[in-house]
């Protein structure tokens, strides 16, 4: 069970460069409610937070594209996602946003206190640079072939196929995003994050995390074990947070070192809202409070590496992540999905047509929690017939039904029989199976163990 009375849950930022789709919801979003859910029904004390990711090269290709500002992009689609979330009743205490003043001033802080610290340095650097388009290229602005897997169109930060995370030298057949020549290397400067002075405090912090999927740890441990290296975490492009450091202030700090700060950042936000600034720091600063990060496994070095190094260099004082229940990958009929090729389910479209705790049902019983899940509009239909309303819902209709019809309100209790004591006993056993499912966030096996005590009950 949830030993302690303060959970924080932290869900994955979506990029405000798009609508979100089915993935992104059965990845982090619906499982994290779930979570969320239960630790307040057992008395937990909750703060879940999570809001757009509105810098870096993502928010700019969007906007040059359809020939608007950055702004104007991530207005439109924050406005969205908050709307959304609200429709899929996605319980968040705090849905913010990274251009928010108050994220600024937090990320240049603890970005100028790692500099000063030392864990955050200049070193000259080569980065690809395109003479056509005169400028120095962003990774989202680089493509060409995985090393990896040989995916043609990967990115130059990640590879969509494989989910390997790259440096755009990495690549094979490079050209440029936005004008599709071959860029050239040239010399230039950046911050780096000194990463690899971490690998033994990482280590070490891994040790007691056996209650982790084992995807996930097994991921973390390989990527410190190969040996971590230094990360530039400066970027030349003009929208995002500006280098806090004299020399630099034409540099903008990079996106996923500005997004992951957002879980510290919006809790200090809603501590304010709440007219009670300090508040945050119990969850923060609390050594019984607990915190879980839900998101998909593409982010996991992200929340397991880059993240925990943040806050050991920063203060040492606050939480760090207690475990990270990430999921594999939602695809659409044997595809995966993918926001930047546009092959999804896009969650505005499926809200106007499906009701939604459909939708909710059926990503719930078909979550990828240890394993790659398929949405299939047949099985959808299926499960949502057979199971939602053939099940769960003739269950609560023949009880009220039954009620209403004999007695017009709940009855008084009568004497049990055999059959009484034993559904009162299936019950007593699955509300514990239930409970103890959900704690480690093994959400399709308690919904399963809730479907068939509802199927007990029908016989009953």
């Amino acid at each position: 069970m949830v030993s302690s009375d303060k959970i924080f849950i932290g869900v994955a930022w979506p990029y405000a460069n798009g609508s979100l789709h089915l993935g992104h919801l059965a990845g982090c979003y619906l499982p994290a409610d779930i979570f969320a859910r239960f630790c307040r029904m057992t008395g937990k004390d909750v703060l879940m937070v999570s809001g757009s990711d509105e810098h870096g090269t993502p928010i700019t290709i969007t906007a040059s594209n359809e020939g608007v500002s950055p702004k104007q992009i991530v207005d439109r689609y924050h406005r969205e996602h908050t709307e959304n979330m609200k429709t899929l009743g996605i319980s968040f205490d705090l849905f913010t946003r990274t251009t928010a003043e108050n994220h600024r001033r937090i990320v240049q802080e603890i970005f100028k206190t790692l500099y000063d610290k030392g864990y955050i340095y200049p070193r000259e650097d080569e980065a690809f640079y395109c003479e056509h388009c005169r400028r120095f290229l962003p990774d989202r602005y680089i493509e060409g072939t995985c090393p990896y897997c040989g995916n043609k169109n990967a990115r130059g930060d990640q590879c969509d196929e494989c989910g390997k995370l790259l440096d755009p030298k990495d690549l094979m057949d490079v050209r440029c995003k936005l004008c599709g020549n071959t860029p050239v290397l040239k010399k230039t400067k950046h911050m780096f994050f000194a990463l690899s002075k971490f690998e033994e405090k990482l280590l070490l912090w891994m040790r007691d995390k056996n209650h982790w999927r084992a995807n996930v740890k097994k991921f973390t441990e390989n990527w410190i074990k190969n040996g971590l290296k230094d990360r530039a975490i400066t970027r030349d492009i003009e929208w995002g947070i500006p280098v806090p450091v004299e020399g630099f202030e034409d540099k903008r700090i990079y996106v996923w070192f500005d997004a992951v700060i957002g879980y510290l950042s919006a809790s200090i936000q809603w501590a304010n809202e709440q007219k009670e600034p300090d508040k945050w720091q119990e969850w923060w600063k609390n050594k019984d409070a607990k915190h879980y990060y839900f998101l998909a496994k593409d982010n996991i070095p992200f929340h397991t590496i880059i993240w925990p190094s943040i806050l050991m260099g920063y203060d040492e004082n606050l939480a760090l992540p207690y475990d990270v229940p990430a999921n594999e990958y939602l695809r659409l009929e044997g595809e995966q999905f993918s926001k930047s090729r546009g092959l999804a389910i896009w969650i505005p479209d499926i809200i106007k047509k499906f009701d939604v705790d459909a939708i909710r049902y059926y990503l719930s019983i078909n979550m990828p929690e240890n394993r790659d899940s398929n949405w299939m509009w047949n099985d959808f239909v299926a499960k949502n017939n057979d199971e939602l309303l053939g099940i769960y819902g003739n269950l609560v209709h023949r009880v009220l039904t039954f009620t209403w019809k004999n007695f017009g309100k709940v009855p008084e209790q009568g004497e049990l029989d055999e059959d009484d004591r034993a559904i009162i006993k299936e019950i007593e056993k699955t509300s514990q199976e239930v409970a103890e499912y959900l704690s480690k966030c093994s959400f399709k096996k308690a919904l399963r163990s809730i479907m068939s005590l509802a199927q007990k009950g029908n016989v009953y």
